[in-house]
């Protein structure tokens, strides 16, 4: 059997983004209704009496939750990515690279072993196999 190139770390990246982006999800929201439950609803005479069952707190719960995150997803979709990426690709060296390169063989200021190097550099990027990573 011939272990394919970075199989552990693609494990490891596997096992981090089930556990953060759905396992840690789920855990938080559960652990979140039971807090609030707790020391909201549980043992107050005011709320006792409106909501008394912790499957009737959940139940309201999701029902106003997700509707205010889907929308403050929304907002941060059109307002924040854009600031984000923005700031990401000023910080990457690569990309700047890149853009200077294209930039000088716009404007002539490229020689000839730059554009053949930066040819190479995006040939090789195009050859890599998505398994690799």
């Amino acid at each position: 059997m011939i272990v394919p190139k970075n199989f552990i770390r693609k494990l490891w990246w596997d096992g981090r983004m089930g556990h953060s982006t759905y396992l840690m999800f789920l855990l938080a929201f559960v652990n979140f209704i039971l807090i609030t439950y707790s020391y909201l609803i549980d043992g107050s005479a005011i709320f006792e009496k409106f909501i008394s069952d912790l499957w009737l707190f959940s139940i309201i719960f999701v029902m106003l939750y997700f509707p205010v995150s889907i929308l403050i997803g929304r907002w941060h979709t059109k307002t924040q990515i854009s600031v984000e990426m923005t700031m990401k690709m000023l910080a990457d060296p690569i990309t700047a690279r890149m853009i200077r390169t294209l930039l000088d063989v716009q404007t002539g200021k490229a020689g000839k072993e730059e554009i053949e190097e930066f040819r190479r550099f995006v040939s090789e990027i195009e050859k890599r196999d998505i398994k690799e990573f």
